[in-house]
């Protein structure tokens, strides 16, 4: 077989070289004859042309076609170079795609590893803050320790003239500090009605400014000679009818300014009203005497009478005039209420929570019109007895919103105020004198520094005997002390302490309460509720047995923010209910128990718990919930699934439900 490597050539390359062999063998051929007709030619003289055209060679032939051979390669080079570069061009662009691709994902690499290590720094740096804070408040602690041990020491050799002009100093130095504070709240006052003031001067200068340069444009206005005379005619017209209408402005304007006082004298009985009831309820808050309760109601229900009468009276809207009426009508009906129940017992916890709110929604209202009346001015005061927008109306409508506030019932933990369930545990402990019980109570109050104890009697409440007592500290506050007759614990004590400044938070005085309770020999607790009610931190604490919530041990405890001290505590429940060698059953497990909630309830929280339920302890799932916006508490039987309870969280500013 032939070997054709190499061979591979194009057609007209073939051609070429056809036409060149036969070329070669026709000159071969009749090259002698072709010499002899050319010499023949010459010596006859034939070179005449001949009649036809003569045929191109073969060599030229050759010549063409090699010229379109070469054209044609030359045009499939061409398209190939293209081809060529086109395609380099792709591979070109898509490796700079590339490039760009893995450029913007290191970017967005090194973006996330900046915000991780942002993250990492803030994280440190909170941490350090929370560091920080925690040393400075050991630092003050310590600070505050070592001042209560000099003036310990100081005390000790104090006689009780020394004491009594020291009492009474530190009793001036307060009263002189609340009138500085008092002073400096007036001078702020001052100043801002001064600066009101100016900034009312400066805008009657500016109005003033821009009428007189409205004037100054008119005389500089062109005239209307041609309009004279009718203007001439029209201003004898409306001088003959301003003096008709003139003598009804003045009667017009005594009738606007009887209307005015009047509104003006109701506004005023407002205010009386209301800073009566003001007065009347924040003495009600803390009486405990029947008989003044009773004249303090009595004069809260004639005070709502008046200030009911005197909103009537008021031009204001209808929405804001329900609003207050609806708040002034229920503070009336709830005195009249308790001025019913008053010969059967004393206020209930929750009888008085609804007397806060009612003291602290009036409270809000009286300051806002005392405020108004102040502040008004006498346009404003005119614009809303003529039924136009303005501050005073604006006002009013405030305060109707203010009214809608809702009483904060919920401020306890769940099945709070149970008292005993079952067996009195108290009754199995052995009964001790009134002297050990004094003895007891020092103890427990060691660290209060107190000065003096006396016995008040004995008290009887959940089938229990307490013996009474009333403390007082060097500071000179007194509180107010219960010890159980039967095992001599700490069942209760109170005391009222001016807490002005936040100086803990809420985890700090956890950790308070929990080292106030380890002092007493509890410390099987878990804090289910936490509040912040002004500066003081308002803790519950229920029993924990296995990890298990026991409800019926529980402890509520009061923490002074700005002393970090306690100066509350109800323990009655626990000591009544508390038994170590509880057999807590068995239970379902949670996620049968999850299945039973009602459908629309989110669990973000669960536990096993030992509630009260009609005077028994029952063993429950407890879930913390979501519904939409709301949160709930639901408890179902640990054995049956069965709703047990469901209460409502509250968000408030006084606490929630944790976690």
């Amino acid at each position: 077989m032939e070997n054709k490597t190499g061979k591979n050539v194009s057609s007209g390359a073939k051609k070429v070289e056809t036409l060149e062999k036969e070329s070669a063998a026709a000159n071969a051929a009749n090259g002698g004859a072709e010499k002899k007709t050319a010499h023949k030619s010459v010596k006859t003289g034939a070179g005449k042309p001949s009649g036809t055209a003569k045929k191109p060679s073969a060599r030229q032939k050759v010549s063409v076609a090699e010229k379109k051979e070469n054209a044609a390669a030359e045009k499939r080079l061409s398209a190939a170079k293209g081809k060529a570069e086109k395609k380099e061009r792709k591979l070109l662009e898509k490796a700079e795609l590339k490039q760009k691709k893995l450029e913007k994902k290191l970017a967005l690499k090194e973006k996330k590893l900046a915000k991780k290590e942002a993250l990492a720094k803030k994280k440190a740096d909170r941490k350090q803050k929370k560091l920080d804070h925690i040393a400075a408040l050991k630092e003050k602690k310590v600070e505050r320790r070592a001042e209560k041990i000099a003036r310990r020491e100081m005390l000790k050799n104090e006689s009780k003239t020394d004491r009594r002009a020291r009492v009474e100093r530190e009793k001036k130095e307060r009263i002189a500090l609340k009138r500085q504070r008092a002073a400096a709240r007036e001078k702020e006052r001052e100043q801002r009605m001064k600066a009101r003031e100016a900034a009312h001067e400066r805008r009657s200068q500016e109005r003033r400014h821009k009428r007189e340069q409205k004037t100054e444009r008119k005389k500089h206005a062109p005239g209307f000679g041609g309009w004279l005379a009718a203007v001439i005619s029209l201003g004898v017209a409306c001088l003959a009818l301003s003096t008709v209408v003139t003598a009804g402005a003045f009667r017009m304007n005594d009738m606007t300014l009887e209307t005015a006082n009047g509104y003006r004298s109701t506004l005023y009985e407002m205010v009386e009203a209301s800073e009566d009831m003001d007065d009347n309820l924040s003495k009600l808050r803390v009486s405990s005497g029947e008989n003044e309760q009773r004249m303090l109601l009595t004069d809260i229900l004639v005070d709502a009478e008046l200030l009911e009468n005197a909103l009537e009276r008021m031009p204001v809207d209808s929405v804001t005039s329900t609003d207050i009426s609806a708040f002034v009508n229920k503070t009336g009906s709830y005195c009249r209420t308790l001025l019913g129940k008053l010969g059967t017992g004393e206020l209930t916890e929750t009888e008085k929570n609804t007397l806060e709110y009612l003291y602290r929604v009036n409270s809000g209202l009286y300051s806002e019109l005392n405020d108004m009346t102040t502040h008004m001015t006498e346009k404003d005061f005119m614009a809303f007895i003529g039924g136009g927008e303005g501050t005073v109306s604006q006002k009013f409508g405030e305060m109707g919103q203010s009214t809608l506030q809702e009483p904060e019932t919920t401020v306890d933990a769940p099945f709070a105020g149970e008292g005993n369930v079952g067996e009195n545990r108290l009754n199995a402990e052995e009964e001790i004198s009134e002297a050990r019980a004094e003895e007891l109570a020092k103890e427990y109050f060691s660290a209060y520094h107190i000065a003096q104890t006396q016995f008040t009697g004995e008290t009887v409440a959940h089938e229990t005997t307490c013996y009474n007592f009333t403390m007082q500290d060097e500071s000179g506050n007194e509180i107010f002390v219960q010890i159980t007759k039967n095992g001599g614990k700490l069942a209760f004590f109170d005391t009222y302490e001016e807490c002005t400044e936040k100086n803990f938070d809420l985890d700090t005085c956890d950790s308070l309460a929990r080292e106030f309770l380890s002092g007493l020999g509890i410390g099987d607790v878990e804090a289910v509720w936490m509040s912040d009610s002004g500066m003081v931190a308002d803790l519950t604490y229920v029993g924990v047995n296995g990890g298990v919530r026991v409800y019926p041990d529980l402890i509520r405890i009061r923490v002074c923010e700005s002393k970090g001290r306690v100066v509350g505590m109800d323990a009655m429940a626990y000591l009544l209910n508390h038994d170590p060698a509880r057999r807590i059953g068995g239970a379902t497990s949670r996620e049968e128990a999850q299945e039973k909630l009602s459908e629309g309830l989110t669990p973000y929280s669960a536990h096993l718990a030992v509630i009260p339920l009609n005077g028994e302890e029952v063993l429950a799932h407890e879930f913390a919930c979501t519904y939409g916006e709301e949160e709930y508490v639901v408890y179902l039987d640990a054995q049956t699934g069965e709703e047990l309870a469901v209460y409502r969280v509250r968000a408030s500013a006084r606490g929630s439900y944790l976690k």
